[in-house]
């Protein structure tokens, strides 16, 4: 059995953002694979049980917000018996530009307060993640304000904003590519 975690924040504000592209990924898995999200509020996620390349797996979407994802994480490695090694994070990345994606195994969270939550709740970093880039122009700039600003949080509101429609769809492909190489994994 995997556990496929999508990040993202739960409500209808922060559908269609940047930050929520793990969301969008599980909701592309389960459209592909025919199964359905129900709310389980013993876990406060979204569960969908499918199989994901042929292979058992829970999709998650927890509703603890990105930073604090480590918290359902462990609830559900501890009530399915998971090993770390077979939970596979889906989350943004700053660092890698939008368009390109990278499969790592036992990594650092890279800053990112959603992977710092789940490695100190988990205990290890011994688990898969995809991450998938949202570096751009927009991200530059916002990176840029923020130093002129004297630290108000550009990058904050530029995660937070939504994928044009032009993204959106290249996001598809991304997205399409990504998950072909989900299938070797475990």
């Amino acid at each position: 059995m995997r556990l496929i975690i999508g990040l993202g924040n739960p409500g209808e504000e922060y559908n269609g953002t940047r930050h929520n592209v793990g969301f969008f990924v599980l909701d592309k898995i389960a459209k592909d694979e025919e199964c359905d999200f129900n709310f389980d509020k013993s876990f406060n996620a979204e569960l969908a049980k499918c199989k994901v390349s042929g292979k058992p797996s829970i999709l998650v979407k927890p509703y603890t917000f990105v930073n604090k994802s480590g918290d359902a994480v462990k609830k559900l490695k501890l009530k399915f018996k998971i090993k770390p090694e077979n939970i596979i994070v889906i989350h943004d990345d700053l660092d890698i530009d939008f368009g390109n994606f990278k499969l790592s195994f036992a990594r650092s969270s890279g800053g990112h307060r959603g992977i710092e939550s789940i490695i100190k709740a988990l205990k290890t970093n011994k688990f898969w993640r995809l991450r998938i880039g949202l570096a751009n122009t927009k991200l530059k700039s916002a990176r840029r304000s923020k130093a002129k600003k004297g630290g108000v949080n550009g990058v904050g509101e530029f995660v937070l904003s939504k994928f044009t429609p032009a993204e959106q769809d290249k996001l598809k492909l991304l997205i399409k590519k990504a998950l072909a190489r989900l299938e070797n994994i475990n």
